[in-house]
């Protein structure tokens, strides 16, 4: 299907494999905004206002008219939003919390433009195994949880931690593929 030439909000890699899955032009553009949950704010609700502020950030840096895509994803155990690990400690404290258990893996997705918002949430559980101290101290090494929401990435050597998966393992690596072209679809139809 053709879709409309966009704009990616996302400085993230995983997300630009993921949407050249859909042979979707895109070019790229930068949304730096702050991203502290507000007091009391909700994973769901956190995770799509951070997905529309990506995609209007974007917007306001085109200069010509097209849908900017935003994406947010957060993990979350007990309700408790898991940010990137700033260091060792937080870390292992994370992955103390997701061992041997399941959590949630929330994606935002948004497409905007100056006349248009559409937005979807996905949700997928994820189980993981129990994890010794050693594999937590070796996963921390290898450099990969330092960028990733909840301190991994099931894309990557984390994988191996996954015991089960309830839901939309492309929404967990960052950009639910099934969602997004359905969002597109949309857009199509508005336009």
């Amino acid at each position: 299907m053709n879709y409309p030439a966009i704009a990616l909000a996302s400085s993230s890699p995983r997300r630009r494999e993921l949407l050249a899955q859909l042979g979707v032009n895109y070019e790229l553009v930068k949304a730096d905004i702050d991203e502290t949950p507000l007091p009391d704010e909700a994973a769901p609700i956190y995770v799509q206002r951070l997905a529309l502020a990506k995609a209007r950030a974007g917007l306001a840096h085109l200069s010509q008219q097209k849908p900017v895509l935003g994406a947010d994803t957060v993990v979350v155990v007990d309700g408790l939003i898991l940010g990137k690990p700033v260091d060792f400690e937080q870390f292992r404290q994370t992955m103390l919390l997701l061992s041997g258990r399941s959590h949630q893996v929330m994606t935002a997705i948004a497409l905007v433009s100056q006349q248009h918002q559409l937005t979807q949430l996905v949700s997928t559980d994820v189980s993981f195994r129990p994890l010794t101290d050693a594999e937590i101290t070796t996963y921390w090494a290898s450099g990969e949880p330092q960028d990733k929401a909840g301190g991994y990435g099931i894309q990557g050597l984390a994988g191996r931690f996954v015991k089960r998966i309830n839901g939309s393992y492309s929404a967990v690596v960052g950009l639910p593929l099934c969602e997004t072209e359905q969002l597109l679809q949309q857009w199509q139809e508005l336009s």
